[in-house]
């Protein structure tokens, strides 16, 4: 019938009318969905961006401190009129400046790389220079060292890093082999003992130590120094070898070393040399 007809035409009139507006709405929602994502990726770029810049900016930090505390000074010298002297390895980088060994302290008695900082100046006097260690191992930078040294008219000497583990004989004929012959004026050999290696006893550790220091003695005419920190030279050592030989003590941040009987003491591994790259160890004779 015609006026049925209408009315069903106007409900889907109606009902079209109505579901229009909620097609908009998707797709407004979808388009606000998008941008936001979009905000939330752009957003997180900048604050990448932001902890990168702060990462960096810590690590140049932290090396402009390190490299300006390298640079600039060093440990404190202990009181007294010494006669300073470095001791080297390969593990020292850089290129040594061998005619310019000077150990300068500032007003407060910090060691100084740059005269304009000094206060005090004075030569290096001496060189303790590795040669090996163990049974095999001979240090790759000792024979440019000890020549260089030796050219540069510094008082030189060698030592060995001994390995309690290995046999003390076998250790000094690796260290006989690696220095070759002494000159006239050069220091005594040195035997460096820090460690005692699993399964080996303190008995051991000084038979093997006591080994050394003979054989190196028949070879070269010349009594060894032994050299070791304050407590490990205590509480290590037989009462032969510190009794018998030098003892060259390393004890550090003290006026004065605790080990009574010592010829030579490290008082330092962070000291400040002009002519040194880097840290090194400063050591001292007792006058």
């Amino acid at each position: 019938m015609p006026t049925g007809t209408r009315k069903k035409t106007t409900a889907r009139k109606q009902t079209t009318s109505r579901k229009k507006p909620a097609s908009r709405k998707r797709k407004t929602a979808g388009k606000k969905s998008s941008v936001r994502k979009l905000r939330i990726k752009l957003g997180t770029w900048p604050m990448l961006g932001l902890a990168a810049a702060i990462v960096l900016a810590l690590v140049f930090l932290l090396v402009r401190k390190s490299g300006a505390q390298d640079a600039g000074t060093g440990a404190r010298v202990p009181p007294g009129a010494w006669k300073y002297g470095i001791d080297i390895s390969h593990n020292n980088q850089g290129r040594i400046v061998w005619d310019s060994l000077f150990v300068m302290t500032d007003s407060r008695g910090r060691t100084v790389r740059e005269p304009r900082m000094a206060r005090d100046i004075r030569p290096v006097g001496f060189v303790f220079i590795k040669a090996s260690e163990g049974a095999s191992m001979k240090d790759p930078d000792f024979r440019e060292n000890w020549k260089s040294a030796r050219r540069s008219g510094i008082r030189r000497g060698a030592y060995h890093f001994f390995r309690s583990s290995k046999d003390g004989a076998e250790q000094a004929r690796n260290f006989i082999s690696a220095v070759g012959p002494l000159a006239a004026g050069d220091l005594p050999p040195v035997l460096d003992i820090e460690t005692i290696h699993r399964g080996c006893t303190k008995k051991l550790l000084n038979e093997r130590a006591l080994k050394w220091l003979k054989t190196v003695e028949a070879h070269y005419g010349v009594r060894p120094v032994v050299y070791a920190s304050a407590t490990f030279a205590k509480d290590n050592l037989c009462d032969e070898i510190r009794n018998d030989y030098e003892i060259w003590v390393a004890h550090y941040g003290k006026d004065r070393p605790s080990y009574e009987g010592w010829t030579w003491w490290q008082f330092t591994d962070k000291g400040v040399v002009h002519g040194v790259p880097g840290f090194v160890d400063i050591n001292v004779v007792k006058p």
